[in-house]
């Protein structure tokens, strides 16, 4: 077990702010829900939590879309945050502590400050840029990132990503001396080889640093939608720069020094990969600048994939989340992206795929186990848990079997960030339970009216009923609505405590659900999809 994080300091983790050039798709939605598992799951361990997530609001790109559909920038980042984004949010049961909006006076002001500073230190100087520049990545492009156009756009240099023409800038801005990080980087990568993930992630930018950094381009001066450089008004701050800030100024940066110390830096930065270099190039170059201490990870996710084409905005092959959780539930939603598609990796969804594992694993191994043993408590016990008086090896191995899904699990979701991992570990006791029903055979055994086969039959459904209390605490993180039916269902709480409040490093604590709490026969964990339409 791994031990807890020091005291004072927050283990702070945080989603990328998303553009609001338009509503959240289920690439969104796939990073959110993963920094919510991990940080439910942390505030399970006991520790000091804190979860941010935000919207990215200025910018070329969002200015364009508010002009096409003829209102101000403004007022489409208000309408899309309060009538998308955060109720997104809630609908999926997301526990951010939280929410920036790069509009917000907390932000811009304290952008402005980071950004003088910087200027006041020498690391900014004026030049001239000219080159490609990618308005869906907002993204200055290097020629050698760029493609031949096809077709419609034949004879044009097209965005790798976006598979549409860089346009090419000309204008007068302000630059951050990043190319002379290239070695204190690569020093730094070095000594924190963690620092980047996965592996595939942390060698792409290795290359990248390796063939020398150019200096960043930080001011834009042929539009105003961004903040203003603060020595310079004709000029805005580059809509990167202004973004990356918001992991420092929604915790307190420039404005409340105690809550900024006890919680920056992010331990873990969550983002695609193709923002990964913002993150793990320029945004810690910008800490070094201005003496602030580095994030501890960054954990870059691959791209979800429909049919083989990478989920986004832009290409509108996204299919809404909602779509999905009014069919299968927000919980069945939750585990099912994170079972199925390994956290940095790319990954394909597809509907046969999510129904088949929704059937398998959570209506026939979870939700009918959890089903039978509440009803064969009512049955045989009158709904009172029985104690376990003549336990023998086919507990023990029970016992042993929670444990190892608890220690598994922990390293795997609450360390390495491999979710599908640590879910599969914690399934794999669920089908060991299971499987000890099969083997036990308690519907016979309740046939021996002896005191013998009763004190049998009481042990071996207490034993079913303890399994679950485990399964409970420990896929709360996952699916926190199901996980608290079959918490009450175990009648745990009057006993226990709110199932929130449950120990990681206590759940294999074999004997804790105490005998006599009363089991009921609540609602159907997974209903068979034929039944849900």
């Amino acid at each position: 077990m791994t031990a807890v994080q020091n005291p004072g300091k927050s283990y702070y983790v945080s989603t990328p702010i998303y553009y609001v050039n338009d509503r959240p798709h289920l690439g969104h939605a796939y990073t959110t829900v993963a920094g919510d598992v991990l940080t439910r799951w942390h505030r399970q361990r006991g520790e000091q939590v804190w979860y941010l997530t935000g919207t990215d609001e200025h910018g070329q790109k969002i200015m364009r879309t508010a002009e096409a559909n003829g209102v101000s920038p403004q007022e489409w980042c208000d309408k899309l945050v309060e009538e998308a984004w955060k109720p997104l949010w809630e609908h999926l049961e997301i526990a951010n502590d939280d929410f920036i909006r790069t509009t917000e006076d907390r932000h811009t002001a304290r952008v402005q400050e980071f950004v003088q500073d910087l200027y006041d230190k020498g690391e900014i100087y004026q030049g001239g840029y000219e080159g490609p520049y990618c308005v869906g990545c907002e993204e200055y492009k290097a020629p050698g990132e760029l493609l031949d156009g096809e077709g419609e756009f034949a004879g044009s240099k097209i965005c790798a990503i976006h598979k549409k023409p860089v346009e090419m800038l000309k204008e007068e801005n302000y630059f951050f001396k990043l190319s002379e990080y290239g070695p204190k980087l690569l020093e730094f990568y070095a000594a924190n080889p963690g620092f980047i993930q996965p592996e595939s992630a942390r060698n792409e930018v290795l290359r990248f640093v390796e063939q020398g950094l150019e200096d960043l381009s930080i001011s834009r001066s042929t539009f105003d939608w961004g903040v203003q450089i603060p020595w310079d008004p004709k000029h805005v701050i580059y809509v990167w720069v202004d973004a990356l800030l918001n992991y420092a100024t929604a915790v307190g940066y420039g404005s409340d020094q105690a809550k900024f110390e006890s919680t920056f830096p992010a331990d873990v930065h969550l983002v695609g990969k193709d923002i990964l270099r913002f993150h793990a190039v320029i945004w810690p170059a910008m800490l070094m600048a201005n003496g602030l201490p580095l994030p501890k990870r960054v954990v870059a996710n691959g791209w979800l994939m429909v049919g083989g084409e990478k989920m986004s905005k832009s290409n509108l092959t996204g299919i809404a989340p909602q779509d999905l959780t009014a069919h299968f539930g927000v919980d069945a939603y939750r585990y099912y992206f994170l079972r199925a598609i390994p956290f940095g990796t790319d990954g394909s969804f597809s509907w046969e795929d999510f129904s088949a594992r929704y059937t398998s694993e959570l209506a026939n191994d979870f939700g009918n186990l959890a089903s039978r043993v509440a009803a064969m408590v009512g049955k045989y016990f009158g709904g009172v848990l029985p104690e376990a008086t003549a336990s023998g090896p086919a507990e023990a191995a029970l016992a042993e079997g929670l444990a190892k899904a608890v220690a598994e699990s922990d390293e795997k979701i609450g360390e390495r960030l491999d979710f599908a991992g640590g879910i599969a570990a914690i399934f794999d006791f669920v089908k060991q339970v299971n499987g000890y029903l099969t083997e036990q055979e308690p519907w016979k055994v309740a046939k021996d009216e002896s005191p013998e086969g009763q004190a049998r039959l009481a042990t071996i459904l207490y034993a079913a009923a303890e399994s679950l209390r485990g399964v409970a605490v420990l896929l709360n993180a996952v699916m926190p609505r199901v996980s608290g039916l079959l918490w009450d269902s175990l009648g745990a709480e009057p006993a226990l405590g709110v199932l929130a409040d449950q120990r990681i490093g206590e759940a294999a604590r074999w004997g804790t659900l105490p005998a006599g709490v009363t089991v009921t026969k609540g609602e159907i964990l997974f209903p068979r999809l034929e039944e849900k339409k």
